[in-house]
């Protein structure tokens, strides 16, 4: 069961992925953070930490795959620099 919810979480982040990657390269802050499962004025703290729980799953290491987590990098990103401008 858990293997099937994570199956299902790596599908939603693939198409959000690509999604994203056809917009130019850029993700939006409502991406992101509907990527991180956080709110797009959360603050630096939540972001991190939903951040680090959800890339530990996706990792390459983990068994997950390199655009995945990349993508995830970058919703960080997106959301804190939204947040420090």
């Amino acid at each position: 069961m858990k293997f099937l919810l994570f199956v299902a979480l790596l599908g939603v982040l693939y198409i959000l992925g690509k999604k994203a990657l056809g917009q130019g390269g850029g993700m939006s802050i409502a991406d992101a953070a509907k990527l991180l499962e956080v709110s797009p004025d959360a603050d630096p703290e939540t972001i991190v930490n939903a951040h680090k729980r959800l890339i530990a799953k996706v990792h390459p290491d983990a068994g997950g795959s390199a655009e995945l987590a990349a993508q995830v990098n970058r919703a960080r990103d997106t959301l804190l620099r939204h947040i420090s401008s």
